[in-house]
């Protein structure tokens, strides 16, 4: 007996299928979809969020020294004039990182392994590349999802399937599937 369902797809088209469900699972926290299709993708995001709740406080705080480029009032660089060229003028500022140990950082490997790239366009300027963002998916995760979850005193249960009803082209089973 087999231990996943093939939904009906070849192995590429199914890890495709079920790695974008996952991704936009975590970016919207909820989908709508067959039921079958529901029941594999819960394994892998449970699994998932297992991996960032075991993980999310496994990091330490470093100290950094970073140059960064001095701006004026508009937001533009500062330049001043050396040797008869423009130079723009940098200060030394002090931060704060998270650098992940060894265990984290694997686990972070593991995760996007699954998760594919997600681009965020604001409604205003759609169809324009200026604004766009890169969402971190692990990071939301590992800072948001992870603790969230991490209250529940049960092992997994950090996903609930919530039958709609019945798709009216083909009579499939829609249901929704949204991180509790």
């Amino acid at each position: 007996m087999a231990k996943y369902r093939k939904l009906g797809r070849t192995s590429s088209q199914r890890n495709a299928l079920i790695r974008n469900q996952v991704t936009n699972l975590i970016h919207n926290g909820k989908i709508v979809t067959t039921e079958a299709k529901a029941k594999e993708i819960r394994k892998i995001a449970e699994s998932m969020i297992a991996l960032a709740i075991r993980e999310k406080d496994n990091f330490e705080e470093v100290p950094v020294k970073a140059k960064v480029a001095r701006k004026d009032a508009d937001g533009k660089r500062v330049k001043e004039v050396v040797d008869g060229k423009k130079v723009t003028v940098y200060d030394e500022v002090e931060k704060t990182i998270k650098k992940d140990n060894s265990s984290r950082l694997h686990a972070r490997r593991q995760m996007l392994k699954v998760l594919y790239n997600v681009t965020e366009i604001p409604a205003a300027v759609a169809g324009k590349k200026k604004n766009t963002k890169e969402v971190d998916l692990v990071a939301k995760l590992f800072d948001e999802i992870a603790p969230k979850c991490a209250a529940r005193t049960t092992q997994g249960g950090y996903t609930r399937i919530v039958k709609i009803g019945q798709r009216k082209g083909d009579a499939a089973m829609e249901v929704l599937l949204e991180i509790i």
